[in-house]
């Protein structure tokens, strides 16, 4: 067992970055890599603390992007051990960040010492981009210094996010894409009345009925090859006074589409404005766009992740585009290759997070093995 990647690993854990706060983390980051020719860059935005590391002028430049914030641990006595306080049990590290994602900014920190200590004259760059906002708003963080790179023409090639993509065992699934994700607050208005007069009101929610049904029962696209169809789902429904006699003014409804490419924001947002004007409907709509989708086809970084998860655990990994947003979708827009690939996820923003001790040293060596894969 490689003590280096479980030392740093606890280091970060203890340290209680709940985001957007870094404490340090990227100071001890960047001590880590300095002593190997890496040049920090602090790049902070607002309350937010960014870091960039870059060691190389020369292309190709492969990217390992990364959080140093962590979600609120949530009620304390629900835990077994102090979040904070990275424990070891039977093969298991507890401490909130473990698997989300201190063990894997570890992991390629002690990678990319570990490559540059045997191959100094590398070609290409090697470069991490660490922020402390992407479990929060994600606005002071990745995207900011992505449009900072994008300013001074930075170009990226290859990068990978260390999210936690496993899902049973290290190596199996990694993320080439993900799904965008486009929230809609709509606003049926009607009238409000005694229920006893119904012809002397507008219900809201009768009105809108007929619409909401066609909206969950259209077919917004097939998906493709890479991505499933893309998905509508309502969150909040709310109406009235809470009182059982009035008939209310009118009803709000939350709903949320994750989309594949097959799609776009501007296509599913025309779709749903034709339906509800077919249905006559008096209404406003506000959107927001909280990411848009980015795929990475099989090329060099798939390939190469692919086969150092391979050689290194003996897995034929799955390219998949599940889960939610992640800042990949800010980085796709300035690199061409971006990849997420970390611990297995099954404990990540749960109580008692955790991530098997073995598997720290194998999640170092596949980040090592693509370094070499692509940079030699």
């Amino acid at each position: 067992m490689n003590t280096n990647v479980l030392a740093l690993t606890k280091d970060l854990i203890s340290r209680a970055s709940v985001t957007p706060q870094d404490l340090n983390c990227q100071d001890l980051i960047a001590s880590h890599l300095a002593p190997l020719g890496f040049k920090a860059e602090k790049m902070r935005f607002e309350e937010v603390d960014n870091l960039w590391l870059r060691r190389g002028t020369t292309s190709p430049v492969l990217v390992f992007a990364g959080h140093t914030d962590v979600v609120p641990t949530g009620p304390l006595e629900k835990w077994d051990t102090d979040p904070f306080t990275p424990t070891e049990k039977n093969g298991i590290l507890y401490g909130r960040g473990a698997a989300d994602m201190k063990s894997s900014i570890a992991a390629f920190v002690v990678a990319a010492k570990e490559f540059v200590l045997a191959h100094p004259d590398h070609k290409g760059s090697i470069a991490l981009l660490i922020t402390s906002d992407e479990e929060g708003p994600s606005i002071n963080g990745t995207v900011k210094v992505c449009d900072a790179l994008k300013a001074r023409h930075e170009t990226l090639d290859y990068c990978i996010v260390g999210e936690p993509t496993s899902g049973s065992q290290l190596g199996d699934v990694v993320k080439n894409g993900r799904r965008g994700s486009l929230n809609g607050k709509l606003i049926i208005k009607g009238k409000q009345g005694h229920v006893a007069y119904p012809h002397l009101a507008r219900n809201p929610i009768h009105l809108c009925a007929a619409a909401i049904d066609e909206l969950v029962r259209t077919e917004w696209d097939q998906g493709n090859e890479y991505f499933p169809p893309t998905t509508f789902q309502i969150s909040n429904f709310h109406a009235g006074t809470g009182a059982s006699n009035v008939v209310p003014g009118e009803a709000s409804i939350l709903f949320n589409f994750r989309f594949s490419t097959a799609s776009t924001a501007e296509s599913l947002k025309n779709r749903v404005h034709t339906i509800l004007t077919r249905h006559g409907l008096e209404y406003s709509l506000d959107w927001t766009l909280s990411g848009e989708p980015f795929l990475t086809p099989r090329a060099e970084l798939c390939n190469a992740i692919a086969t150092a998860i391979l050689d290194e655990t003996g897995i034929n990994t799955e390219l998949s585009t599940t889960g939610g947003t992640s800042d990949g979708r800010f980085i796709a827009k300035i690199c061409p290759q971006v990849i997420e690939f970390g611990p297995i996820n099954a404990s990540i923003h749960q109580v008692n997070e955790h991530i098997e001790i073995d598997t720290l040293e194998p999640l170092k060596n596949i980040y090592r093995r693509t370094l070499e894969h692509l940079l030699l």
